[in-house]
């Protein structure tokens, strides 16, 4: 008798645990996000915006002390690229030796996407910086592309890295977290306007998420991609299967 091995299996855990709870995530995050970046755009709305800017803007000052100065400032170098370009190939890296192609795919997507949106949308918005950084910085101010590039960081690589779980989670809430203090961070220094920080975190945090589904939703539907040695990675991760048996002919 001889024997046909089935397909070897694929290690790659879905990108999404529970898809139409992310689905519905996304879409709440991504509207959220559209409503802060047109009430920005309106000229009816940008005057309010601007005042509530302005206001915790002096309320930041108001508590500026030594210590919090130096936690921010930390964060700032935090979102610097020679930071997180390094984090995110060592990231791609990783995602590549281990061949989880699917996983890298929306985490290397997640990345260029974000980074694209930083360049355009600032060079549509054209909005001043607040006055008197405690931070060198350049371009102009809306949306934030520290909060932009830390939370697509952050969001995609825990989405890539662990299972739907309570590791997820937890490492979830330590992003979220991250992403928010940065954020505070960049008005808290007066780099950004605290609307910019709040559009860059909802921008990556939507990106990562939104490209999670897309990817997702190919592998569902059987897509195949073809990694950087030439072979398929079978869109479905592929339970082992039983050999099976074939019968040879009688001889003669």
């Amino acid at each position: 008798m001889s024997r046909v091995a089935g397909p070897r299996p694929t290690h790659e855990h879905p990108l999404l645990g529970a898809p139409r709870r992310d689905a519905i995530s996304a879409l709440l995050l991504a509207m959220m996000t559209a409503a802060v970046f047109i009430l920005v755009a309106d000229d009816a709305t940008r005057g309010h915006i601007q005042h509530a800017d302005a206001s915790f803007l002096r309320k930041m000052i108001a508590i500026r002390s030594g210590s919090l100065t130096a936690v921010a400032k930390i964060f700032n170098y935090l979102g610097l690229v020679y930071v997180t370009l390094p984090v995110r190939l060592a990231i791609a890296l990783f995602l590549g030796v281990r061949r989880r192609w699917w996983h890298f795919a929306a985490f290397a997507t997640s990345i260029v996407l974000a980074e694209a949106s930083i360049g355009l949308l600032k060079s549509v918005y054209d909005r001043a910086r607040p006055p008197g950084s405690l931070v060198a910085t350049s371009g102009t101010s809306f949306p934030s592309g520290h909060a932009v590039a830390a939370s697509v960081t952050v969001v995609a690589a825990v989405i890539a890295l662990f299972p739907e779980g309570n590791r997820r989670y937890a490492w979830g809430a330590v992003a979220a977290a991250f992403s928010l203090i940065m954020g505070l961070s960049r008005a808290y220094l007066g780099a950004h306007w605290l609307s910019d920080a709040v559009a860059g975190v909802l921008l990556g945090t939507s990106i990562a998420l939104c490209v999670a589904l897309g990817v997702h939703a190919l592998r569902e539907h059987g897509l195949t991609v073809r990694n950087p040695g030439g072979e398929k990675t079978p869109a479905q991760p592929v339970a082992a299967r039983p050999e099976t048996e074939i019968p040879q002919a009688a001889d003669g």
